[in-house]
């Protein structure tokens, strides 16, 4: 059985967040350890894929006014207020990140599976939509890529890649209940008539995980390392309009 470690962060803000998964991946490349961190957001933030404009927050007047960071991994828009967020990095040399796509599923299937221990149906979505760049929905919820995770027909959890140096840096959403920066989305809530806590998912979700992945958590904090280099991408990257602005 492999050992990672499991960080469970408070809320803080999104240039912050982007940061810490930002030194998560050039830390699994570096250290050869891989890490699952749950976290949350201390407002509600706007994150724009990388590949989004930034002029076209203006077409989402719901979340027009909130504070916004720009993600390094692609997708549409997502309003980042009454959700669970996770980030997974590990080396691609581990076993754990050897093939991309079944990490990807492996997240999204013990989700599922978190969500039948109460009594909340969900399913991967099979059928996707396909959209040409400038025609794509601005929030990432209105939007279907095979794989998302899907309840009562409504989105109600998405995840993107990005490979690094050597290793890779899968992140997700869980839409918990609907923000009234994000009034048009369903959420768990709505259509899995239960509200979750945050917590609730976690204990729920983790130890899935450990048994699908044959992973030992073992709960740790960022190191002095990791706290020292995302201290400096946030400030370099993440907290900058050179990056939040520059498409």
């Amino acid at each position: 059985m492999t050992a990672a470690r499991l960080i469970l962060d408070p809320p803080a803000g999104g240039a912050w967040n982007m940061a810490v998964d930002e030194a998560l991946l050039e830390s699994a490349a570096l250290t050869g350890q891989s890490t699952l961190r749950f976290y949350a957001w201390q407002d509600a933030t706007l994150s724009l894929g990388y590949f989004q404009n930034y002029a076209a927050r203006k077409t989402h007047a719901a979340s027009h006014e909130l504070p916004l960071v720009r993600r390094a991994t692609g997708g549409g828009a997502i309003v980042h207020h009454h959700e669970l967020t996770y980030s997974f990095a590990s080396p691609i040399t581990d076993r754990l990140a050897a093939d991309v796509e079944q990490l990807y599923y492996t997240f999204h299937e013990t989700l599922i599976d978190a969500l039948s221990i109460f009594g909340i149906r969900a399913q991967l979505c099979d059928r996707p939509v396909k959209h040409d760049a400038e025609a794509a929905p601005f929030l990432c919820f209105q939007r279907r890529a095979k794989g998302d995770v899907l309840c009562g027909g409504a989105k109600i959890a998405g995840s993107a890649q990005r490979r690094r140096h050597g290793a890779v840096l899968q992140h997700g959403s869980v839409l918990l209940c609907t923000s009234p920066q994000s009034p048009e989305l369903r959420s768990i809530a709505e259509v899995g008539e239960r509200v979750l806590t945050p917590g609730e998912l976690i204990r729920a979700w983790e130890p899935l995980l450990a048994s699908k992945m044959s992973v030992s958590w073992a709960l740790a904090e960022l190191t002095s390392a990791e706290m020292a280099r995302a201290a400096e991408v946030e400030q370099a990257k993440f907290s900058a309009d050179s990056w939040n602005q520059r498409r």
